[in-house]
């Protein structure tokens, strides 16, 4: 297993496109956290129902450090939506059976590498939104609470949540084997749609408990932050373990079809 999980991560760093990625997705959210750090420090947000919602202080650290939970998961979506795929398009899944036959054990070889990567970015993508957001909030005179225990216990979830979107790319990556398919899915389903759902459940008095259940809902559960409910478009968060648990179960579900169906059928 050792080695399946060390050859999947080599296949995953030997190419530019991991880390095109991770320097996209760290300037994108420097100057996200930076524009919203700025934004919410001057008291008010305008929710979606064009209500102002004031933020604690707290609050808005909580915002501005975990903005990449809330708007930058697609970066480590896609690079382990790409993990399985990038083999059928470039014909290399033959050799990867013949030194491991046991299918299962290179999907799970395939988890843990993309999980592996998951951590980079997620850490990268935290420490750009605490420097950015961060920098931005200390100019200002705003208390950034790096001194807080719970301000590192939230940058810690951040990451653990971040990790988690590379992880269920890789099990929707074995289910979409098409490159194409799941970059232009990924980024249509985290740009619009999902956003779109929340926004528009969260305008029910039902909607917002089938909301919080959907998976960028769940990793900003997590991160116990989240730009949506702060500015008051979308209802309440679930716990951080609930969050976990139904990521994980993503995960898991998403990996179950992909090993029940792509990874048993002959390779042509």
């Amino acid at each position: 297993m050792r080695a399946a999980v060390v050859a999947e991560y080599r296949k995953l760093v030997t190419t530019r496109l991991w880390w095109i990625l991770l320097l996209t997705m760290v300037v994108y959210m420097a100057f996200i956290a930076g524009a919203m750090g700025w934004v919410l420090s001057q008291g008010q947000a305008t929710s979606g129902t064009g209500d102002e919602v004031t933020l604690s202080p707290q609050e808005v650290v909580r915002t501005v450090y975990t903005i990449a939970v809330s708007l930058g998961y697609v970066f480590p979506l896609v690079v382990g939506g790409l993990s399985y795929p990038s083999e059928v398009r470039h014909s290399t899944l033959t050799p990867t059976y013949l030194s491991e036959p046991r299918r299962g054990v290179v999907l799970g070889a395939k988890l843990l590498s993309g999980g592996a990567l998951g951590l980079v970015y997620g850490l990268a993508g935290t420490l750009a939104c605490v420097a950015a957001g961060g920098g931005v909030l200390a100019l200002l005179g705003e208390p950034t609470f790096l001194g807080e225990a719970s301000t590192w216990r939230t940058l810690g979830l951040s990451t653990l949540a971040l990790a988690l979107w590379a992880l269920l790319g890789v099990a929707v990556g074995t289910v979409v084997t098409s490159q194409v398919a799941v970059v232009v899915g990924a980024l249509a389903f985290t740009q619009f749609v999902e956003p779109i759902a929340r926004v528009a459940l969260g305008q029910t008095s039902w909607g917002g408990d089938v909301a919080a259940y959907l998976p960028g809902a769940a990793g900003e559960a997590i991160s116990g932050g989240s730009f949506y409910a702060s500015a008051g478009m979308t209802g309440g968060l679930l716990t951080a373990w609930q969050g976990l648990l139904v990521m994980l179960a993503y995960v898991a579900v998403l990996s179950l079809v992909g090993r029940a169906t792509t990874l048993r059928r002959d390779i042509t």
